[in-house]
């Protein structure tokens, strides 16, 4: 993920929010010190995670319901 093109990690995430890590070379060297909450901010997301989201959904598979679930991650040794 990156906002206003710096690369981030992100370490959590809840339903309407978010949180990243960031050092303190980064934050001395953008301009994300002086954001404040609501100021607009452009944000991107690796490609990859638009098929992450389809496969999750059961809309990336072959056949109806063919999507990653947790069910399967289980049957195949992931949890």
């Amino acid at each position: 993920m990156a906002l206003d093109g710096i690369s981030l990690t992100v370490n959590a995430v809840a339903e309407e929010t978010f949180s990243v890590n960031i050092i303190p070379l980064t934050s001395a060297r953008t301009t994300l010190p002086q954001r404040k909450p609501g100021d607009e901010v452009n944000c991107e997301t690796d490609l990859l995670c638009k098929y992450v989201e389809r496969l999750l959904e059961g809309r990336g598979g072959r056949e109806e319901g063919a999507g990653i679930t947790l069910e399967l991650l289980a049957q195949k040794g992931f949890l």
